[in-house]
């Protein structure tokens, strides 16, 4: 890992004694005010797990009339949500398996997401798929296949096609050129996941959803056999509560298991997981496009441009052990390096370069054969309380997914909501993120702002206005307020000190963990020192770790 060079702190104005938050209510306040309407209301809907599957369905919930409450054990997208490829993708390996409609439904989404829905957010990517010789796939065939691909999405990232390995090699010149026979270009999209989970639990929430994270769901309360609601326990201060609802909704990824066997200590396994693992290294050469290079016949290996560094991955096998203790091992690190090295340069994937390392887990449904070759798929299913399972999923279609599981309540027959529940026809289909801006206008405000206190450097003011869209300017406004909030958390990052506050009094970031790594970038830049841990820490007004 690389060690960058320390920062002096926060700000004094940011530390314990800096702004409170919103009308002035210290964030401990905050907390309680929600466990109390939490467990003084009765609410239709009570989400467990604010991942992909839980945001989105609480969004859609409070969209369609539900009162809706979301919990999660620990911070929203904390596990499997933001550990994944950051890829907004039509799927273009599902071709292969025939899966047509699959990757046309997929592409239809991905350009929802990045023209109406979250453009602020999700960003176009060109990629470049090489054709090696002795490799998986002939030039002709993967030719084929990114044109039928750029055709399912009607064209609209241009046409597939391919080109020689001069004119691959000279928009990237990290490609290794040896034996390499063509290259097919073809385009997608990209995001950065724990952004898209914090706007969305923003949606939720202004449309009416009660959510918390760091709560934990120990026991579900039952009556009449029927599964009335959960017992949980905050796990920051250890106060515990109950939270009563109509339906209990269980979208725990990985532990969706677990909470099925509170319900029925006798239910069977209903899912299988696959640990997907990646790595992040600073750039030591430009890169204009990703790369994605068949390893065999099903697996595909990423190197792709993101938030100014390099993402590698994935890796696709069996994981039986507890979801909480998934990391990547060296074995990991050692398979992704080698397997990039097929298309990257060596001087590229030098082991100084490595900043994080992280591991997710797919859930698949249960069923034979290898975890690199099964369905990807949502599965819903019902327990013997009453409680909702879903499992599965992808950023993708996360909104299509939330639509699709409020359609599977409506139609359970045992389930007491439809009567509420405002018909999905009547929904606005590609209603906005918060923040829905064009993220170059975005950032030009930001770089041209006439107030010397508040104007930022081209890194800052790109990675607010990506991050962020238009809500960059409330941001830009705490700088205005207090220019010392305008200094960067660390002199290697473009992220600063008024991003810890937002995220304090707007994001619901409770703990260190929750803004160096979900709500900025700092950890995946390696730039989250134990200096920067502490002035985190005091911007929160937690004790120095």
């Amino acid at each position: 890992m690389n060690t960058p060079q320390p920062t002096a702190g926060p700000p004094t104005p940011a530390g314990p004694a800096g702004p409170a938050g919103p009308a002035g209510i210290a964030a401990a306040d905050r907390r309680a005010e929600t466990r109390e309407r939490l467990a003084t209301s009765t609410w239709d809907l009570l989400v467990v797990g604010g991942g992909i599957l839980g945001t989105s369905v609480a969004w859609h919930a409070a969209q369609s009339g539900l009162r809706v409450a979301m919990v999660d054990a620990g911070d929203f997208a904390g596990a499997t949500s933001s550990a994944s490829s950051k890829l907004v993708h039509g799927g273009l390996r599902y071709l292969q398996t025939g899966a047509v409609r699959l990757v046309a439904e997929n592409h239809h989404e991905r350009r929802v997401l990045a023209r109406d829905v979250a453009p602020h957010l999700v960003n176009p990517l060109t990629f470049h798929l090489p054709v090696y010789r002795g490799g998986p796939h002939g030039a002709a065939k993967l030719g084929a296949g990114v044109f039928a691909y750029s055709a399912l999405s009607a064209f609209g990232d241009g046409v597939g096609r391919v080109i020689s390995p001069a004119r691959a090699a000279a928009l990237n010149p990290a490609l290794r050129t040896e034996n390499l026979r063509a290259v097919a270009v073809y385009g997608d999209h990209q995001m950065n996941d724990s952004r898209m989970a914090v706007m969305t639990v923003r949606a939720a929430v202004q449309s009416g959803a009660a959510v918390l994270n760091h709560a934990e769901v120990v026991g579900l309360r039952l009556a009449h056999g029927r599964v009335t609601g959960a017992e949980l326990r905050d796990r920051l201060t250890g106060a515990e509560f109950d939270v009563s609802a109509r339906l209990v909704l269980n979208a725990t990824g990985p532990w969706v298991d677990h909470l099925r066997r509170l319900e029925d200590p006798g239910a069977a396994p209903s899912i299988r997981l696959s640990k997907g693992a990646h790595l992040v290294l600073r750039r030591a050469a430009p890169w204009r496009t990703a790369l994605a290079t068949p390893v065999d016949r099903y697996r595909i290996t990423f190197a792709l441009p993101w938030e100014d560094q390099l993402l590698l991955g994935t890796t696709d096998e069996p994981y039986e052990g507890d979801p909480a203790d998934v990391r990547a091992t060296e074995a990991d690190i050692h398979q992704i390096l080698d397997e990039a090295a097929f298309s990257v340069r060596d001087a590229q994937l030098d082991r100084s370069l490595l900043t994080y390392a992280f591991a997710g887990l797919r859930v698949l449904p249960g069923g034979p054969g290898g975890v690199e070759s099964a369905r990807r798929e949502t599965v819903v299913t019902e327990g013997r309380g009453g409680m909702l399972s879903v499992a599965g999923g992808k950023w993708t279609t996360y909104r299509h997914i939330g639509r699709m599981v409020l359609r599977k309540l409506a139609s359970q027959p045992t389930v007491p909501l439809a009567e509420d529940m405002e018909p999905l026809s009547g929904l606005v289909r590609r209603v906005p993120l918060p923040g829905v801006a064009n993220p170059n206008a975005v950032a030009h405000r930001l770089l041209v702002d006439r107030d010397p206190g508040a104007r930022m450097d081209p890194l800052t003011a790109r990675q607010l206005a990506t991050h962020y869209g238009s809500l960059a300017f409330e941001i830009a406004r705490l700088v205005r307020a207090d220019p010392a909030l305008g200094e960067r958390v660390h002199p290697d990052g473009p992220e600063i000190w008024a991003q810890v506050v937002y995220a304090r009094d707007h994001e619901w970031a409770e703990t260190v963990e929750d803004v160096v790594r979900r709500r900025t970038t700092l950890t995946i830049r390696g730039l989250d020192t134990p200096e920067v841990r502490a002035g985190v820490a005091a911007v929160l007004g937690l004790p120095t770790e």
